[in-house]
């Protein structure tokens, strides 16, 4: 007769074995290292709680730490490779396998180990993309998550900064997984109850709040005119015609410059209440001014940022947030809600290639994509029409039946021709594919395909992908707001013109912009102590942001 609870038996030998290093449901700190060697077997599938944010840093450093005799060939399958003890593991032995989304801060160093045959790659995943995952083939054995604070029953308070921890449990503890949560303090009365206690079989009171990093933060003083006249182009070219009221940002200061324009700029064209007013977005501090002008509606995040705890908690009508008044953040949800309930999505690249292929992956770099591709790609599930999709939708195909012509999301990405170290950002062969070659894998690290790609705006000006006929228009269409790359000086001139007459490409002034204007001024805020004041002093900035 067949054994069909194979998987709580598992779970019951590993609550047995764990017990012997805990009282009740708390391990000690120091007790860590031990208790992991009993309750993980060499192969489990292991999931560390950490995103681009927030990091069960205490549990990833005692993986890190335990003997590599007895546990070993871990298979991590994680959102976030992104502490240093995420990749000890594998110099260790401990693990072998990776199934990831984000490596932003290990980038260099995953590509090394990669490279090294020190890591056997699965996949680089979306956020989206990989939490499915967890439900279907690969489900986690063991979560090691974080949380603010538990009860002695064992329910947590996980605060503004969420994010992933409920699926990571969801599709761990009901699939007889076992879950294991790292909190600052174990409390008498919990906030509010985010995660039950009959889902959380251990908890490690860590005496100090789990690691978040402020990625979202931009300090406006480093915006520059070139971004503020990729702002401009944007607002003025691309949200206004469309109407695009419901959006993602991605991260960047081409779209802070956006988020600190939209007072000023924006005002000045008369767009308050017709665009920008619902985003699915983190609680950017460069959002403050704009929302405490009137601009913005509503926000969903995917997870918090450093230093705006209180400033969400003061704007409730804007942000979702708890019955204890802070911040409810989920990434999975986020992430739907930008893949499906947005109309247009903007970010930023490090390489484009004359097809509208986006890559962040270099030589030498493996970033990983985060949301990016959900957020930046056409779903073709979606079914509900709005202004910007279905106008979307007869650019790209004029000829179809309106009752039966596909809308399509506004899919931007924004950047100077130039970046970082004089490199361009338009290439004519994306890193991605060297990278492919390299680990001989079946798909190169494409983040936003370029199928998907509606529009790229440059300080030349915009391209609109969505009118281009044909391979060589499209190409054209790139090389026009390439600028002085390689890219650019290879244009074709009289089709470049051709398109620019039929506004496939506009320049800046075809749409009333002066370069000239693009001035420092127009900012709603020059400075991270300029979006504290604009906050009425909620808002409080790391301290590394801090020169006052």
């Amino acid at each position: 007769m067949a054994d069909w609870s194979t998987q709580r038996t598992m779970l019951a030998e590993r609550l047995a074995a764990g017990r012997a290093h805990a009282k009740g449901k708390a391990v000690a700190p120091e007790a860590l290292p031990a208790f992991l060697e009993a309750v993980l077997r060499p192969g489990d599938r292991v999931c560390i709680e950490g995103d681009n944010q927030k990091q069960a840093d205490v549990l990833a450093v005692a993986l890190a730490g335990v003997d590599p005799t007895r546990v070993h060939d871990l298979h991590m399958v994680q959102s976030g490779v992104v502490l240093p003890a995420h990749l000890d593991l594998f110099d260790k032995g401990i693990a072998s396998r990776l199934d990831y989304s984000y490596s932003g801060p290990q980038s260099a160093r995953i590509a090394r180990m990669l490279f090294g045959g020190k890591i056997a790659l699965g996949a680089v995943h979306t956020y989206l993309e990989l939490f499915a995952r967890y439900f279907i083939d690969l489900t986690p054995q063991v979560a090691l998550i974080a949380a603010v604070s538990a009860d002695r029953e064992g329910n947590l308070y996980t605060g503004p900064n969420t994010e992933d921890t409920p699926t990571v449990v969801e599709a761990t503890s009901y699939k007889s997984g076992l879950v294991i949560a790292q909190v600052a303090e174990i409390v008498d009365k919990l906030p509010r109850v985010d995660i039950p206690g009959d889902l959380v079989h251990f908890v490690v009171e860590a005496g100090k709040p789990f690691y978040v990093e402020p990625l979202f933060t931009r300090d406006p003083a480093a915006i520059t005119e070139t971004q503020i006249l990729t702002a401009m182009l944007a607002i003025k070219g691309l949200y206004a015609p469309y109407g695009v009221r419901r959006l993602n940002h991605g991260i960047g200061f081409n779209t802070a410059a956006i988020e600190l324009i939209l007072p000023t700029f924006g005002e000045k064209l008369g767009l308050k209440g017709k665009i920008c007013t619902h985003f699915a977005l983190n609680p950017h501090p460069t959002l403050i001014p704009a929302i405490e002008a009137g601009w913005v509606e509503q926000v969903h995040c995917f997870g918090s940022e450093v230093g705006m705890e209180d400033y969400v908690a003061a704007r409730p009508d804007v942000f979702f947030t708890g019955p204890d008044g802070s911040l409810r953040s989920n990434r999975a949800f986020s992430q739907t809600a930008g893949l499906y309930a947005c109309d247009l999505f903007i970010g930023s690249t490090l390489q484009i290639d004359l097809e509208g292929h986006s890559s962040t992956v270099t030589t030498s770099r493996i970033a990983g994509f985060g949301g990016a591709p959900n957020m930046g790609s056409d779903p073709r599930g979606r079914r509900h029409p709005s202004e910007p999709w279905l106008k979307a939708g007869a650019e790209a195909d004029p000829e179809s039946s309106p009752a039966l012509r596909r809308g399509r999301k506004l899919v931007v990405q924004i950047g100077e021709t130039f970046g970082e170290g004089n490199a361009s950002l338009f290439v004519e062969r994306l890193d991605a594919l060297e990278l492919a070659d390299k680990l001989k894998l079946d798909l190169a690290p494409v983040m936003v395909y370029g199928d998907d790609v509606t529009h790229i705006v440059t300080e030349e000006g915009i391209a609109n992908l969505l009118l281009c006929r044909g391979k060589d228009e499209r190409e054209q269409a790139i090389r026009g707001v390439a600028g002085y790359t390689e890219i650019g000086r290879a244009r074709d001139a009289g089709m470049v013109e051709h398109l620019r007459e039929r506004g496939v490409i506009r320049r800046p002034e075809d749409l009333g912009i002066d370069p000239l204007d693009a001035d420092r001024s127009l900012l709603a805020a020059r400075s991270i102590k300029d979006l504290m004041l604009a906050s009425g002093g909620l808002y409080r900035p790391p301290s590394r942001f801090r020169n006052w």
